[in-house]
């Protein structure tokens, strides 16, 4: 097999200006991604609203190849504007009664923790585990729980949970499974009937190398009634085409989560961003992530790095995030852009993201810059 870096490097300009190690950040474009979006809004330049027509069939393909990426039916994607937005409209959605129980993690983004946290005032209770808890631990702790939150990877140290084991869990305990997807989608293989989850959310903005602004919620068919749309508008309901029409009959899918008018640039750019993805193929540019991942780790730890958790084959994503002998981690960041390497600073860590685009020599040189400017 070809190597993949080269294959795909003409759709990756960036390259030819800066290391790109932030991709757990926000993620530059993919060249479909940004043609889409140019196509559009010159579009919309010289003829406005037009084409509409267009854009419905735009939409509809997002969500096809969204639920293509996942594993589920278009019918099940809804179109929201960010995670927290997809996040937000389960945490609220659901007919919460004082004396309910939620298992969350500690080390969340905010986002996958303010809205649970945000539920106690409501009566409902918060069970918060470690990321890294075992199996047994969830499984305890869901005994009785009404919601499990987990993120696929975590932001920060990379961990990645193993979302078929935690989806037994859950439907054995009967458990509303809700997964943050974001640091996973696009470079980790994940289907959501295999691994029983009731909803997801993710923006595009990150491994996906699509815009910000503009993300999916997938929620299962069977629960859809069980999750009420925190906000209805004309977008939500069945007659949304007539606009004379009154009635307040939801739309039959997950599009009942849309409340209004879209983000259509967003859209374009981030179905030609997924339809890319799954074109090259998760599973082999996984590989590629994990690959180049496992080679800063593995560098950094033999030269004494200290190391933002414990990397394996089982928990393993696109994520490092590490320490320099020495060195605080802002000095280190600004470093490391001097010299053409595009790292993040978080929590007090750096935190490097490779994607698959980017060649091996590349994270070769990276190591050397950073060895080279260790502390002795």
């Amino acid at each position: 097999m070809s190597e993949i870096w080269n294959d795909f490097a003409a759709e990756f300009p960036v390259r030819r200006n800066v290391v790109y190690l932030n991709h757990a950040g926000v993620s530059p474009l993919c060249r479909p991604a940004a043609e889409a979006m140019k196509q559009i809004a010159e579009e919309c330049c010289q003829s406005g609203a037009l084409h509409a027509d267009r854009w419905l069939a735009v939409y509809q393909g997002l969500r096809e190849a969204a639920a293509q990426l996942i594993g589920s039916t278009a019918g099940e994607i809804a179109v929201v504007k960010n995670t927290s937005e997809g996040i937000s409209t389960i945490a609220n959605g659901i007919a919460w009664k004082a004396g309910d129980r939620v298992v969350a993690f500690q080390e969340e983004f905010p986002s996958n923790w303010l809205p649970w946290r945000n539920l106690e005032h409501r009566g409902v209770q918060v069970t918060w585990l470690p990321a890294t808890a075992s199996l047994d631990q969830i499984d305890e702790a869901a005994r009785g729980a009404r919601l499990l939150a987990i993120s696929y990877v975590q932001y920060l140290s990379g961990y990645r949970a193993n979302l078929e084991a935690i989806g037994e869990i859950c439907e054995r305990r009967n458990v509303f499974f809700f997964v943050d997807a974001i640091q996973g989608l696009g470079i980790i293989p994940l289907d959501v009937n295999r691994s029983r989850i009731h909803a997801l959310a993710a923006d595009g903005h990150k491994w996906l190398m699509g815009p910000e602004g503009c993300g999916i919620l997938y929620v299962r068919s069977t629960v859809q009634d069980q999750v009420k749309p925190t906000e209805i508008g004309w977008m939500s309901v069945g007659s949304y085409n007539d606009f004379e029409a009154r009635d307040l009959t939801l739309r039959a899918d997950a599009a009942r989560y849309e409340c209004g008018s879209l983000n259509t640039i967003g859209c374009y750019g981030l179905r030609a961003a997924i339809e890319f993805v799954n074109r090259v193929g998760v599973a082999r540019m996984g590989a590629a992530v994990r690959g180049l991942a496992d080679r800063v780790s593995g560098e950094l730890t033999r030269h004494a790095f200290e190391m933002c958790g414990v990397r394996t084959p089982e928990n393993a994503a696109g994520i490092v995030s590490f320490r320099k002998p020495g060195e605080g981690p802002r000095e280190t960041v600004r470093h490391l852009q001097s010299r053409g390497f595009l790292a993040a600073e978080r929590r007090g860590w750096v935190r490097v993201s490779p994607h698959f685009y980017i060649p091996p020599s590349d994270i070769d040189n990276l190591i050397q810059v950073l060895l080279e400017t260790a502390a002795v």
